[in-house]
């Protein structure tokens, strides 16, 4: 099983979901990132925060960018190529081989690009889909992957949700559910109907819900933590 992890913005909580994702499967878990950008070669990027979080290594970074901007505008900033959605895909196909899951952490939200062409987490999918020897197009390939998204809790997230539902459904690719990258301890009034109100706006369930803070918890605390989080009908 593939899982896309995007965001509906940069912010959101994708990194402590994909590690809360990895922390309670069982079995082989891979993590790729296409792009790391806003760190320098030497610096802890998205995967070894996974890594601290969740024990796991099998971790697979695309490239590594110095400005904390888009994929394509720090590669043309730095003056570096980027792989393409071939290259990431090919990675993606080699270790869903081996692997009982591979999680796909992006950049920003869905549509931020992530090769030289533009093209973005939602084509990169869609590649994986066209080159499934078992589907004719990407709405038949369900079982073999779906996209995770991440959206805040509190005002402004019922547009930026629907707005990314709508894409990926006019993609024909599939969605596992949504997940709150960070629940308030104490939610207000908005954060409340927001849990009510964004799957009937979009249609998709709510899967799951990140504590605020989750990121900041010892490794341990964190790895009991994720098993608790998500609907617990949910795989």
């Amino acid at each position: 099983m593939i899982l896309f992890v995007t965001g509906t913005d940069t912010g959101v909580g994708k990194t402590v979901v994909t590690a809360a994702l990895a922390a309670r499967a069982t079995g082989s878990v891979a993590v790729v990132k296409p792009a790391q950008t806003g760190v320098t070669a030497d610096e802890p990027g998205d995967l070894q925060e996974i890594e601290r979080l969740t024990g796991r290594a099998d971790l697979h970074e695309g490239i590594r960018l110095l400005d904390p901007l888009a994929p394509t505008t720090a590669g043309r900033r730095q003056g570096l190529a980027l792989p393409s959605i071939e290259a990431h895909a090919k990675t993606i196909e080699d270790l869903a081989a081996d692997h009982e899951l591979v999680l796909v952490e992006g950049a920003g939200g869905l549509l931020v690009g992530l090769d030289e062409a533009g093209r973005n987490l939602a084509d990169l999918a869609a590649h994986l889909a066209s080159t499934d020897p078992d589907a004719a197009d990407a709405g038949t390939s369900a079982a073999s992957f779906a996209f995770v998204v991440v959206a805040r809790a509190g005002l402004g997230t019922l547009n930026h949700a629907g707005l990314t539902v709508e894409a990926l459904r006019r993609r024909n690719l599939p969605i596992a559910g949504l997940v709150i990258g960070s629940w308030p301890a104490d939610p207000d009034l908005a954060e409340q109907c927001n849990l009510e109100d964004l799957p009937a706006i979009t249609g998709v369930p709510v899967i799951g819900r990140i504590p605020a803070g989750a990121g900041e918890l010892e490794p341990a605390e964190f790895r009991a933590g994720a098993a608790t989080w998500f609907d617990r009908s949910w795989r």
